[in-house]
């Protein structure tokens, strides 16, 4: 069995150049249709409520880490190097944007998940590629899978930038100085981006079936255990921090919902990971994450909205 799991590492996923183009377009994408709804007076709503500010980005950028690190290690042997470093790259990527669409279903604070998913996704062209490479260092010092980005952190930097950034800089202007634009592109830009994203995923998995069905098992379990800790963590920053129980429904779901497209894009871009590398493990992992938070954070929404919450 240990000898199947630590071949899924070295497996060679069968996703071309001209795949790996299209998820980055189609990431980038999404960034733009997620910046077209960012204002202005959702920093300063957040700037106005420093403890929501402090307990969303500790819960998303620093405690998950550090929490999924954590895991990684309890897991030992029970996990691949490869599996273990795929984890660590989903919890460095920020909240995903259908985080907002699903603290709305849970009754959560919508201007609060909206606020916290900009915050988010700007400090993650900084703290994504060093929450990796710290903690994937830190996990596996003597992996090959770590080599390429804790030897070329700038790289991964000016790749995030790209993917985020760049998308996310103009969508923010365009809302700010073209704003009746953004609201005719905002629905039907997210919408389609969101689709399309999604059927790409679908096509990996499609072109990867066999290698997928294989470790359907073992992946689902690996990845319910870390979706299920991002929740709880959030849900307990929010505790600690004293925040209404609507709130900490939005840390919840703002800190188990992640960017894993991020990861994806990123493992299939030849200049961060090379393609001689063995990446099957973390790709698989970003891949499903993918998928599961959906499926989750749907579900514990449609719970949520079935039961009383106190505005804030």
């Amino acid at each position: 069995m240990k000898e199947s799991l630590t071949a899924l590492d070295y497996i060679r996923l069968n996703f071309s150049a001209e795949s790996s183009a299209t998820v980055n377009i189609a990431l980038a994408l999404m960034m733009f249709g997620v910046a077209l709804d960012i204002k202005p007076h959702h920093f300063n709503t957040l700037l106005q409520n420093p403890r929501q500010l402090l307990a969303g980005v500790l819960s998303q950028a620093v405690v998950m880490p550090a929490v999924t690190f954590l895991l990684v290690t309890a897991l030992g042997n029970n996990i691949t190097v490869g599996v273990a470093l795929g984890m660590i790259l989903v919890a460095a990527c920020p909240g995903g944007n259908i985080s907002n669409f699903i603290t709305s279903l849970a009754k959560g604070n919508v201007a609060l998940a909206v606020s916290l998913t900009a915050i988010s996704t700007m400090i993650a062209v900084i703290m994504t590629p060093f929450n990796f490479t710290f903690w994937g260092n830190l996990y596996a010092q003597s992996s090959s899978l770590v080599r390429p980005l804790s030897l070329d952190w700038r790289t991964l930097l000016k790749s995030v930038s790209l993917i985020l950034g760049a998308p996310m800089l103009i969508g923010m202007l365009c809302s700010i100085y073209l704003p009746k634009v953004a609201q005719v592109l905002l629905k039907p830009f997210r919408i389609l981006s969101l689709v399309f994203f999604i059927a790409l995923v679908v096509i990996a998995f499609t072109q990867n079936f066999d290698i997928f069905i294989n470790h359907i098992g073992y992946v689902f379990v690996v990845v319910l255990l870390q979706n299920t800790l991002a929740l709880l963590t959030g849900y307990g920053m929010g505790s600690v921090f004293g925040l209404s129980l609507q709130n900490r429904r939005t840390l919840s779901i703002e800190t188990g919902i992640h960017n894993s497209g991020l990861g994806l894009a990123l493992l299939f871009n030849p200049a961060v990971f090379p393609t001689d590398l063995p990446l099957g493990g973390m790709a698989i992992i970003a891949g499903w994450w993918s998928i599961w938070h959906i499926l989750s954070g749907t579900a514990i929404a449609f719970y949520w909205s079935r039961k009383k919450v106190i505005a804030p």
